[in-house]
């Protein structure tokens, strides 16, 4: 199986296709370490069939997108293997304990302590993880890049191009809206990621970057982690 610098087992079940916007330097695996990693657009693949996304044992992985747009359905179908931190999954049960019609945002600081808290667990354990981040957090994904060096892994970021209105149909389907304000902040955080990552340049401190959009991200079928 090939192997693209510090990533391993990367790839699908078919052909990794040709990147958009990288150039030949983005393609070459250049290790860890060295600040250049991958770009791999897997937009428009949907229909190829179902396929598997593969990492090397230890690395960290984050699933960054707009709200609604699909993070935590991937997450919960692909990452069975492994350790997963869903900041969704923290939130739901906090507002199971809370009183009923409480506004989220008198426990907001409660929920974000309990997520990070999880994250923290893990990552101090070495275990694999597959991390939900709505790419707004830069400071998050530096913290995790720190990590990942001192474990002498690899961060990489999984991030799906979904258009508004599809973030929006996926916050009305779970029937929770984020504020203008806020879902304009994750616009313009994802945009600019993937404006980075069209150019060929993964965020600092990532290894490699793969995009999907809805129909390929639909078609991921396991995220897994080899030694």
């Amino acid at each position: 199986m090939r192997r693209f610098g510090v990533v391993a087992a990367v790839g699908t079940v078919d052909a990794v296709p040709v990147q958009r916007g990288g150039g030949a330097a983005a393609c070459a695996g250049t290790g860890a370490g060295t600040g250049a990693g991958r770009v791999r657009d897997l937009r428009g693949a949907g229909a190829r069939g179902a396929r598997r996304l593969g990492f090397a044992a230890g690395d960290i992985v984050v699933v960054s997108g707009l709200p609604g747009g699909g993070k935590s359905t991937l997450i919960k179908r692909a990452a069975a293997e492994g350790g997963a931190i869903d900041s969704q999954d923290t939130r739901e049960r906090w507002e199971r304990r809370m009183p009923a019609g409480l506004p989220y945002g008198a426990y907001r600081p409660l929920v974000r302590a309990a997520h990070y808290w999880g994250l923290w667990r893990i990552l101090r354990s070495g275990a694999s993880v597959v991390v939900h981040d709505c790419g707004t957090q830069a400071w998050v994904r530096g913290l995790l890049a720190a990590v990942a060096r001192r474990r002498g892994r690899a961060l990489h970021l999984l991030l799906l191009d979904s258009s508004p209105q599809e973030a929006l149909a996926g916050q009305a389907a779970r029937g929770r809206r984020v504020s203008a304000y806020a879902f304009a902040r994750h616009r313009g955080a994802v945009a600019r990621l993937l404006r980075e990552a069209e150019a060929g340049r993964p965020p600092a401190g990532c290894a490699s970057i793969t995009l999907l959009d809805r129909p390929s991200a639909a078609a991921v079928s396991r995220i897994t982690f080899h030694p």
